[in-house]
């Protein structure tokens, strides 16, 4: 069983063995159809005016098999790698260990966000921008010159205590726990955190900064941790409704998967404090 663990409890081989395999997908091709992936449902519309990956309830089990399929692309590199989680409510400076020159490396310059250190820095000549919104070609972040902090452990538990998943209109005027952990009402957790590492991450390309995943580990591990706090409470709407993906609607870009497919995480890996 996969298990999904801390980034500051990796070990320097663990950290090692996930840039290297990120490293390789890069250099295979595989990387960038992620990213084209994740800006093609950035907006979360499909061609029919369905939302899908954003703004809406199948944000959660989008992601969550977005990233199931970057692990096991990863593991086809190196079989002994999972993604880490970023606990961005603990590790909230960019002083933090995941932004050393051995893992992510750090933020970037003033004049350009150019990332200088680490391996992928431009630099290294291993991490070039191919899907982009603009010409730059290289990672960018400014982290924390965004304005706000990072979320804190408090505004993470009062948006875990939320008893519903999602309500009408589905989208990012809705009450409920999906909407306030992605970010468009209340706390603003997962938009903040992008919006705080800056550069590529606060746009539709955001899984060209490797963070990214850690990220969004870390956002799954939080649903995975609703869902034990409020096991009565299911993924909402159910049926019928116009313009969302419903519980057993498929999920696009994929043919055959639905939310009630991605409920369960434990079918597929384990968090460490699971």
């Amino acid at each position: 069983m996969t298990v999904r663990k801390n980034q500051a409890t990796l070990t320097a081989d663990e950290k090692r063995r996930f840039v290297a395999a990120v490293l390789e997908l890069k250099r295979s091709g595989r990387y960038d159809a992620f990213v084209t992936t994740h800006n093609a449902f950035i907006m979360g519309d499909t061609d029919n005016g369905e939302r899908t990956g954003h703004r809406s309830p199948s944000f959660l089990p989008w992601h969550r098999r977005f990233l199931l399929e970057f692990e096991q692309a990863l593991q086809s590199v190196d079989a002994s790698v999972a993604l880490p989680y970023w606990d961005w409510s603990t590790n909230r400076t960019a002083r933090a260990s995941l932004w050393a020159p051995d893992f992510l490396g750090g933020t970037g310059r003033s004049v350009d966000g150019r990332v200088m250190d680490g391996p992928f820095a431009a630099s290294t000549g291993n991490w070039p921008l191919t899907v982009r919104v603009d010409n730059r070609t290289y990672l960018r972040r400014s982290l924390g010159a965004g304005g706000r902090e990072l979320p804190t452990r408090a505004e993470v538990e009062s948006v875990l205590a939320m008893a519903t998943y999602d309500t009408a209109p589905w989208n990012s005027a809705s009450d409920g726990f999906r909407n306030h952990l992605e970010g468009w009402r209340g706390a603003n957790l997962h938009n903040r955190v992008h919006v705080w590492v800056g550069g590529q991450m606060a746009t539709g390309v955001s899984p060209n900064d490797p963070v990214f995943w850690l990220h969004h580990a870390y956002i799954d591990k939080l649903w995975a941790e609703w869902q034990r706090r409020h096991p009565g409470a299911g993924y909402l709407p159910t049926a019928g409704t116009p313009n969302v993906v419903d519980l057993h609607d498929t999920m696009k870009p994929w043919s055959d998967v639905t939310p009630a497919d991605m409920l369960d995480h434990t079918a597929h890996y384990a968090f460490d404090t699971d």
